[in-house]
């Protein structure tokens, strides 16, 4: 039963951890199996594309609903479901090939979604529940936590096209749902069933939060994921094969390893801001201004250029103060959600986070085709000009209490 394993903060995030990076390997595996086999059986790119599309929508109402789930009932309980809606999704796929329309393969990669949203909510809002006292070991911790996610991310990229080579698509996804099977039944022994239980019960109106550094963080968080996902999602790959003329094996590897760096430099981003202070809403603005110039600058590199270098390495730097920039918000919400139904406010959050995503994935795909990538890098830097007006009303102090009083206006 849960609740009868292990009892001490360190072994709970053992758990919590390689619970989530079981997850996230599966995760970056199944969208690179959808995506080679549904091309290899003839779907058209905007119908893989529409294939993803509820898996991004059902993030946003995933992240509410998980935030509830994991305060009134439990964060063991919204990690276990999300477990259990991940093995369903990849069921569902194991199925005879002529079986997979756009319809059921959409429906399968919205469970997948919705798997995804509360198991990241249950292994975010843990952190804060195990490391209550804050502070630069939260920070450490939570950088590591999803530095290492997104780097497992990319990984499972590679684990997507090995498991289709060699078991083919039925099997992988076969394997995947079983090793994922293991994995929550380890959880269900070893997890506190009361691991970030409120003492009341929230109704599901308290997902909306009270906070106001809460709320403008959310806010931030939308249009600082939106700045990356609008010329990342579908303009860069698509650029990078149409004009630079890479192959597609290339693009895949390319962004694969460019989201491992990614998390590799996320994990390092309290190393890379010890030097500037505690993060606070003063560091979150600066490395948001930062990041903001990127996407001018290459704009100004890709607009008329054949040499796909110059965006290389521009892609590189945007990685590495984007990584800073996200450890640094994944720190904020965990230092100022509330103590008592933690899960809550880092939903909202996360919540915002889905947003931004959809919102940058759509534009992404309008803009590179009306205007083409130098209109996506623009609109970038426009959601980048939007997150540093935003965070200049983030309170410039820390620790738990901060996300519910109300604090200054203005640096």
């Amino acid at each position: 039963m849960p609740g009868t394993g292990i009892r001490s903060p360190v072994g709970q995030y053992a758990v919590v951890t390689a619970g989530y990076w079981a997850f996230t390997l599966t995760d970056g595996a199944l969208r690179m199996l959808v995506v080679l086999f549904l091309h290899g059986i003839g779907f058209s790119p905007l119908q893989i594309a529409l294939a993803f599309v509820l898996y991004e929508l059902c993030g946003v109402v995933t992240n509410l609903a998980g935030g509830w789930i994991g305060a009134r009932f439990g964060l063991h309980l919204s990690m276990q479901a999300g477990f259990v809606l991940q093995i369903i999704a990849l069921a569902m796929l194991a199925v005879d090939p002529s079986v997979l329309t756009l319809s059921w393969v959409m429906i399968s990669q919205a469970l997948a979604g919705v798997a995804k949203d509360l198991n990241k909510n249950a292994a975010k809002s843990s952190l804060r529940v195990l490391l209550p006292e804050g502070g630069g070991r939260l920070y450490r911790w939570v950088a590591l936590l999803t530095g290492s996610k997104n780097a497992l991310k990319g990984a499972g990229f590679f684990l997507g096209g090995l498991l289709l080579a060699t078991l083919g698509f039925q099997g992988a996804v076969i394997a995947m749902a079983l090793a994922l099977a293991v994995v929550l039944v380890m959880g269900v022994l070893l997890l506190q069933a009361e691991l970030g239980r409120a003492s009341s019960k929230p109704k599901f109106r308290d997902v909306f939060s009270s906070s106001r550094s809460v709320n403008i963080l959310s806010a931030a968080r939308l249009f600082l994921f939106g700045s990356r996902d609008v010329w990342f999602v579908v303009a860069l790959p698509v650029w990078l094969q149409s004009v630079a003329g890479w192959s597609h094996q290339a693009v895949g590897a390319y962004l694969a390893a460019w989201i491992i760096g990614y998390g590799a430099i996320q994990a390092l981003a309290p190393a890379i801001t010890q030097r500037m202070g505690a993060p606070d809403g003063r560091l979150a603005m600066i490395w948001a201004a930062i990041l903001a110039v990127i996407p001018v600058g290459l704009a100004l590199t890709v607009h008329g250029a054949e040499d796909v270098s110059w965006l290389a390495l521009g892609l590189v730097l945007f990685a590495l103060v984007f990584a800073v920039n996200s450890a640094v918000h994944s720190y904020l919400i965990l230092a100022w959600a509330r103590a008592d139904g933690v899960s809550l406010d880092v939903g909202i959050y996360y919540t915002a986070n889905a947003g931004g995503r959809l919102l940058g994935t759509l534009l992404s795909g309008w803009l590179y085709q009306s205007q083409g990538l130098t209109a996506c890098l623009v609109a970038a830097a426009v959601f980048m000009a939007a997150t540093v007006l935003i965070s200049w009303w983030l309170p410039r102090e820390t620790g738990p209490a901060v996300g519910h009083v109300v604090s200054r206006k203005g640096p």
